[in-house]
This record gives structure tokens, C-alpha cells and sequence, in this order.
């Protein structure tokens, strides 16, 4: 049976949960209003801060809560900076990344506040090496997030059965990162004038059918190099990181109860 390293408590849940509702609208509101006046250059500030918020938010309630002690955190930079290091040797070539493999083994060993936390973490302090910052930054570090957290709700399983979910999860969720990245840019993108654009004022079905052929036309291939290269880290990396994960959760000991030591009387 899987045990979560890092357990959700009450607080957690609201936190996550809304992170998770506000992630969500960031992506899909050229759905539902018009953009109006506004560029990507000028909502990527207001996302950034919001997401900062949440990250916050969600990392605070955890603490609270002690469901992420010190020992976590410390294992949350640990793992935030290997992800950082690994991000420039792949550089997003061809749609090969090398950060979501361990993001999601991350996350299914240590839960889904863990695993929302290291994935805005880890895309953060990687745009701070490799000089990614910019306007598509707050999208990356939302769309991390949601890989980790969504790898933490996955449902229990060992052995081959517990590898094949990761794997099958590696390639949808590497699809899903590319389907709402590209949701980010898409209705400043190109002109008003062809089958791809977004038209303000059109219906839901009219938008959505224009976006998916955006994105099948533009990114497909790109998401199947990520896909194909986080699943095969999974499936052949994915048995000695879990057991590593899962040693060093063992004996932090992060579900152990506090005791409190009274003071010395001196």
C-alpha cells in the first residue's frame, strides 16, 4: 500500500484546492471573457503575484498543519535545485525536458501540497539560472505545479502496477503541461485573420475548436518529445528514485509526532 510521505490536513486541502481553481482560470479565461484591452506582457505580473500568493498560501498551511517540518523543507530544496540543474541540459529541445520525471516521482511519494510546491519551486529557480524570466514564467511554474500535485492524488498501487500508472501519467500529464502552455499566448498570438485565431465574442465550441487545431497544428510534436522522454525516465529511473524517496521519507520520519521537550530548570 502507498503511503504519502507529506499528508494534506484541513487548511491544506481549502489551500490546495484553491490554488488548484485559481490555476485553472489563468489558463481557460480566453474562454470565458474577452480579453479586451489586455496583452500576455501585462497579465503575466498579475498571474506572477497571485501565484506567489498561492504557492505561499499552500506551503504556509502545510507548515501549520506540520505536514511539512523542517526536514521537508530541507528536502524541498534539495530536490527544487536538482530540477533546476537538470532543466539547462535539456534546454527544451525538440520537447525534451528533463525536470518532470523526478517531479512527478516527487510528488506521488511526498503528496500533492509537496508536489504543487516543488513544481512553481523548481520552475522559479530554474528561470533564475538559464535567464528564463518573462511573461510565460508564472504560466511554466503553474503548469509544474499541477504535474506534481496531480502525480500526489494519484490512487494506490506497488510494484509494476504502481510504474505503469507513473508512466501512463508521465505522458498525459507531459501533453497537458504543452495543451495549457500554449493556452497562455494563444489569443495574442496571430491575427484575427485565419482558422487558428482567437475571435473575441465567440462562442465557447467556436473558440475551443479553433484552439485545438492551434494546438495540434503548432505543438504536437513538441508535447510527444516531452512525453516519450518523461515517461522513459519514469519507467527506467523510476524504481531506484522511488526507493530513494521513499528511504529518505522513512527515516525523516515527516509523519512522526512532535514531542515537546519541556525547559531545563536550572
Amino acid at each position: 500500500m502507498n503511503v504519502t510521505a507529506v499528508r494534506l490536513g484541513p487548511r491544506s486541502v481549502v489551500a490546495v484546492t484553491l490554488a488548484g481553481f485559481l490555476g485553472l482560470v489563468a489558463f481557460t479565461w480566453p474562454f470565458l471573457i474577452d480579453p479586451g484591452a489586455l496583452t500576455a506582457t501585462e497579465m503575466a505580473p498579475i498571474l506572477f503575484g497571485v501565484l506567489l500568493i498561492l504557492v505561499l498560501a499552500v506551503l504556509i498551511a502545510e507548515v501549520s498543519e506540520g505536514g511539512i517540518d523542517a526536514k521537508a523543507l530541507a528536502l524541498l530544496g534539495v530536490l527544487a535545485a536538482i530540477n533546476a540543474g537538470l532543466r539547462p541540459l535539456s534546454a527544451g529541445t525538440a520537447g525534451v525536458e528533463l525536470i518532470f520525471f523526478l517531479l512527478v516521482l516527487a510528488g506521488r511519494v511526498l503528496g500533492p501540497g509537496f508536489g504543487f510546491v516543488l513544481g512553481g519551486t523548481s520552475l522559479f529557480a530554474s528561470a533564475l539560472i538559464t535567464g528564463g524570466v518573462g511573461p510565460w514564467l508564472p504560466y511554466q511554474m503553474f503548469g509544474c505545479a499541477f504535474v506534481g500535485l496531480g502525480a500526489g492524488l494519484l490512487p494506490p498501487a506497488r510494484g509494476k502496477a504502481e510504474l505503469a500508472l507513473l508512466g501512463g501519467y508521465a505522458a498525459v500529464s507531459s501533453y497537458a503541461y504543452g495543451f495549457l502552455l500554449n493556452l497562455s499566448f494563444w489569443p495574442f498570438a496571430i491575427g484575427s485573420d485565419t482558422a487558428l485565431s482567437y475571435v473575441p465574442g465567440a462562442s465557447l465550441g467556436e473558440n475551443l475548436h479553433r484552439y485545438l487545431v492551434f494546438d495540434a497544428t503548432t505543438s504536437l510534436g513538441w508535447d510527444t518529445g516531452r512525453a516519450i522522454t518523461t515517461t522513459a525516465c519514469v519507467v527506467v529511473l523510476g524504481p531506484p528514485v522511488l526507493r530513494a524517496l521513499r528511504r529518505v521519507t522513512r527515516r525523516a520520519a515527516f509523519d512522526a509526532p512532535v514531542e515537546l521537550v519541556p525547559p531545563a530548570v536550572f
